[in-house]
């Protein structure tokens, strides 16, 4: 079959394939409605960290800018974000075992990817001492980076 008849008849099957799937969706209601009862949707668990944010990355940087509130350490949630996707794509395990640091035994590592020596000189404190912790990284590296920078936001590649 040419080419621009297979697309056309692709295209056919995937209207068809909507358009019956909307008449099944349509006809549920109709068939087997016996009873007034509903199916309760599952309850689901939303794991959160130890202060109560989504343990997530939107939970991880909420919460350090709450603790970088309170110890008056400038950034912003874009500025952070930012980071965090350039230097670990959001991963708070993520190691770099190729740069000149990893080269020099002192990998960059966690959510924006600090070395230990700047960890230790820029940990907050009231956070964790685990690199790979990702309020205490996003926290240190917003310390570092304020100190050095003036604030994260002022970060647009390698720092």
């Amino acid at each position: 079959m040419p080419a621009a008849a297979q697309r056309r008849t692709n295209r056919l099957f995937r209207t068809l394939a909507v358009a019956g799937t909307g008449a099944a969706v349509l006809a549920l209601p109709l068939i087997g409605a016996t009873s007034a009862s509903a199916a309760t949707p599952a309850a689901t668990t939303v794991s959160t960290t130890p202060a109560g944010y989504p343990n997530n990355l939107d939970g991880w940087i909420r919460e350090s800018l709450a603790i970088m509130k309170e110890k008056a350490i400038p950034g912003t949630y874009n500025g952070i974000y930012r980071n965090v996707i350039r230097e670990s794509s959001g991963n708070p395990n993520a190691i770099n075992l190729w740069d000149s640091n990893a080269a020099a035994g002192i990998p960059s590592k966690g959510l924006l990817q600090v070395i230990d020596p700047t960890f230790n000189a820029y940990h907050v404190a009231g956070t964790s001492f685990n690199i790979y912790d990702p309020v205490a990284n996003i926290t240190a590296a917003c310390n570092y980076a304020a100190k050095r920078y003036g604030s994260i936001d002022n970060v647009f590649g390698a720092y």
